[in-house]
């Protein structure tokens, strides 16, 4: 019996690893809806790759517009805050960026999306490990 317990578990565990996914998160910006991905779940101390998908209200996508990443990690005792920008480029029909953790921790991402003479922004939260 205790081998087949342990035989599941070990089937449970290896699934749980294969299908593990990227971080992913949907956020509203005004009238655009954002799906945010990032390539490691959890984000990790050091590089990672973002990559957004921007819809219209009307559900296309949006291949226009100027998109800026801010991340930041607030100050803590005995450490300053850090701030990072960076710019996402149009790949296909989703805009790229790399983000670099300096640190572990709650990070603040902002997207922000300029297009039509208007800027607007998508907010979420990764806990870098």
């Amino acid at each position: 019996m205790k081998r087949l317990v342990l035989a599941f578990t070990m089937v449970f565990l290896v699934a749980g690893v294969a299908g593990a996914k990227d971080f992913e998160v949907t956020k509203k910006a005004g009238d655009y809806t954002v799906v945010a991905k990032i390539d490691k779940n959890p984000p990790i101390n050091g590089e990672n790759n973002l990559t957004l998908d921007i819809k219209d209200a009307g559900g296309a996508n949006v291949t226009d517009a100027k998109v800026k990443v801010e991340y930041s990690m607030p100050a803590m005792p005995g450490m300053p805050a850090m701030n990072y920008k960076t710019e996402a480029e149009l790949k296909g029909s989703e805009y790229k960026a790399k983000l670099n953790f300096s640190m572990s921790g709650p990070w603040n991402v902002a997207v922000k999306i300029s297009r039509g003479g208007k800027t607007t922004q998508a907010k979420f939260t990764v806990d870098v490990r």
